[in-house]
C-alpha cells in the first residue's frame, strides 16, 4: 500500500507538521513513519495500545483497515478533539500516520511529542 523512500528514515519529529492558525481556524498536527521490522497486524496493536496510554477516551479500532479513531478533550471546554492513526503494509514493514485535529477557538500543547510518542510506541 505504501512505498518506502530515503525520506522514510527521518525520526518521527522531522516528519512532524501542523497546518493552521492557532485560535482562528482549526489546526491539523501530522507525523509518520516507517517500521521496517513491525508488520501492520503488530503495529496495530502497538499503536492502539500506545493512544489509550495517552488517555485518549472514545476509541473506536478498525484492524481490518488499520483505522483508529479517538477523543480527547484539550482546553477545559468540553469540546472533543480527534485523533486518526492509520497503519498500513509499507515492504516487510508497516507504516503509521497520526493525524490529530484541533477545532478552532481551541489549542493543543506539546503535540509533537505526542504523535510522535504514539508513532515510536509502534515503530519500537
Amino acid at each position: 500500500m505504501f512505498g518506502v523512500s530515503v525520506a522514510n528514515a527521518q525520526p518521527r519529529a522531522e516528519n512532524y507538521r501542523s497546518e493552521g492558525a492557532p485560535m482562528l481556524q482549526g489546526i491539523t498536527y501530522k507525523t509518520w513513519a516507517i517500521s521496517p521490522g513491525v508488520g501492520p497486524e503488530a503495529a496495530f496493536e502497538r499503536g492502539t495500545r500506545a493512544v489509550l496510554a495517552e488517555g485518549f477516551v472514545n476509541v473506536n479500532a478498525g484492524k481490518r483497515l488499520g483505522t483508529l479513531t479517538a477523543q480527547q478533550e484539550t482546553s477545559g471546554s468540553g469540546r472533543s478533539q480527534t485523533l486518526r492513526v492509520v497503519v498500513g503494509k509499507s515492504g516487510k514493514g508497516s507504516r503509521i500516520d497520526a493525524v490529530f485535529m484541533v477545532q478552532g477557538g481551541q489549542a493543543a500543547l506539546s503535540m509533537s511529542d505526542n504523535l510522535c510518542r504514539i508513532v515510536d510506541a509502534v515503530v519500537g
